[in-house]
């Protein structure tokens, strides 16, 4: 009996999906609730399960292609399908026939040979097509290459101890020719390319960047800030934290409680615009990025004025695992009024980050570097960190930007005012 594998609901507003690879192979067994496909929406990419055991059956669809919610992409061969599957294939010791020549026994034997020479009738599409890629570059021809491959199909290494065959064996003539013609018998070099289509959530991320950047009035302000005292607070407590809150401590809970008190102080810089009306807010739900295979994704820390630094650490970690596996949800995307985007952890020095529409700043975070800098009429050394606040300025003027930063920089350099809320 087959049972059909239909596209799940994806999330409110989301009607359709890519189909990005499959995870099992018609044939293949699977179990109840097994992951057989992915599927790549505007934000996420989500797993569908097998809604029974049995053999995977036909695909309906290929890798990139859009499918709708509730279509039919494949079938479960499931109870006596599933078991009249495997019967269907030949024995292999079956006995011949007792009249059965001799000479036609033989020919199986023969058939993972590479064919003749000068045989043109070898399958182009049976080739894979690294394989194809590798006959072109080295200019083989594919009947006169011995496959070593499964069944004697031919494989990439098969054609480039081919094309080493024939340059050895070209060598000799090539000794004799004139020196003057050895430029003339270079073979110019190839240069390849591959188009690969994107996927959805990148051009969801390509289409929101180029909205924000033909809608907002952007502007980037630029700080640094003096990081000795959190790597001190950092060093000295981080093995007490982790074994009290069963979690890392990091630099982005310090930053994350440092931005919600900068935004009380600033609220333009956590409000929005709709139409003609500015949205001001009590609260504040910072959209952290988050690097997921199949690029940026920005779950939100819902109330972060609220939890602790603990509480921050454990919200970021628990993102940042989800976002590998792919199992964030659509509503842990929505909404956000502010974002902190850490480039420092790729070694990013300084960046002009770009703001999360309907949001009007983003915070962006750099990477720690050893610097000169003056303390007291002295030059000393210290771990300095860049930070750049790009906004809308139609609603945030310069004068809160760098109010708003230079609020940010004193609680991370001094922090004990995120103790005592100065």
């Amino acid at each position: 009996m087959a049972t059909e594998v239909l596209v799940p609901t994806l999330g409110e507003s989301i009607t359709e999906a890519t189909l990005g690879e499959w995870l099992k192979k018609p044939g293949e067994a699977v179990a109840a609730d097994e992951p057989i496909a992915s599927l790549e929406t505007d934000k996420v990419s989500v797993e569908v399960p097998s809604p029974v055991a049995g053999v995977m059956g036909a695909h309906a669809v290929q890798p990139g292609d859009t499918v709708s919610v509730g279509a039919m992409i494949a079938t479960i061969e499931s109870g006596d399908g599933a078991a009249a599957a495997p019967a269907a294939a030949p024995k292999a010791d079956a006995a011949p026939k007792a009249d059965a020549a001799p000479a036609p026994a033989a020919a199986p034997a023969a058939a993972p040979q590479a064919p003749a020479a000068g045989d043109t009738n070898v399958d182009a599409a049976a080739l894979s097509p690294s394989v194809r890629r590798a006959i072109l570059e080295h200019g083989v021809d594919p009947a006169k290459v011995k496959g070593t491959g499964r069944d004697g199909r031919i494989t990439k290494e098969d054609v480039v101890a081919a094309a080493g065959d024939k340059s050895a064996a070209a060598a000799p003539a090539a000794a004799a020719a004139p020196a003057a013609a050895a430029p003339a018998a270079a073979a110019a070099p190839t240069r390849g390319e591959e188009r690969v289509k994107m996927t959805r959530l990148r051009q969801t991320i390509a289409r929101r960047l180029k909205e924000a950047q033909d809608t907002a009035a952007l502007l980037t302000t630029f700080n640094d800030v003096d990081m000795t005292a959190v790597i001190e607070a950092r060093a000295k407590y981080k093995d007490l934290f982790e074994k009290k809150h069963g979690v890392r401590l990091g630099f982005m809970g310090f930053f994350v409680k440092a931005a919600t008190m900068a935004l009380k102080d600033i609220p333009s810089v956590n409000a929005s615009i709709e139409g003609d009306e500015i949205v001001y807010r009590d609260y504040a739900d910072i959209s952290v990025a988050v690097s997921a295979p199949g690029g940026l994704v920005v779950p939100v820390i819902r109330d972060a004025d609220k939890l602790s630094v603990a509480g921050v650490e454990k919200t970021i970690g628990d993102f940042g695992k989800r976002a590998k596996d792919g199992t964030l949800k659509m509503d842990e995307m929505k909404g956000g009024t502010f974002t902190i985007s850490n480039g420092g952890v790729f070694g990013s020095l300084m960046s002009t980050p770009i703001i999360n529409p309907p949001q009007s700043a983003v915070l962006g975070l750099h990477r720690i570097e050893e610097r000169p800098v003056v303390r007291n009429g002295q030059v000393v050394v210290r771990p300095m960190m860049y930070l750049a606040l790009s906004y809308d300025h139609r609603l945030i003027d310069g004068r809160e930007a760098v109010t708003f930063l230079v609020a940010l920089k004193n609680a991370i350099e001094d922090p004990t005012r995120l103790l005592i809320d100065l």
